[in-house]
């Protein structure tokens, strides 16, 4: 029986890209990528952990705000290559912006406009 980690299309670097979405509301809240042991400690630990390529290290979501994602669901896609994670979002907040979501900007007769409002002052969410 292969692994059910062997199945999963990593990309040349190791990873693969994560949509989370809010398990109630249907919302997309954000894109990220996990490696292998990412992967390994959401399962375990039922929370999202992703991998920071900014940082080059692991990221706990909510390590530093408290929005927490806490694992209701994983799928992976029919070629194998992305992984959808449905989450109750701890807090409302999944954006560094202070959004619930990551996609706030619509595009508007060319130009990006944030639609969804700031609900938590991100100078609050963030000890750094």
């Amino acid at each position: 029986m292969i692994n059910w980690l062997e199945q999963i299309a990593w990309n040349e670097q190791g990873l693969i890209p994560v949509i989370a979405q809010d398990v109630h509301t249907g919302v997309v809240l954000m894109f990220a990528w996990m490696n292998r042991e990412a992967l390994q400690l959401s399962v375990k630990e039922q929370r999202a952990v992703y991998w920071s390529r900014s940082r080059n290290r692991l990221w706990f979501k909510g390590e530093e705000s408290g929005n927490i994602q806490h694992l209701k669901d994983i799928r992976l896609d029919c070629d194998n290559d992305v992984i959808l994670l449905k989450v109750e979002q701890q807090g409302g907040v999944a954006c560094h912006t202070g959004r619930e979501s990551c996609f706030y900007q619509q595009l508007q007769q060319e130009n990006w406009v944030a639609v969804d409002p700031v609900l938590k002052d991100p100078a609050t969410l963030y000890k750094k």
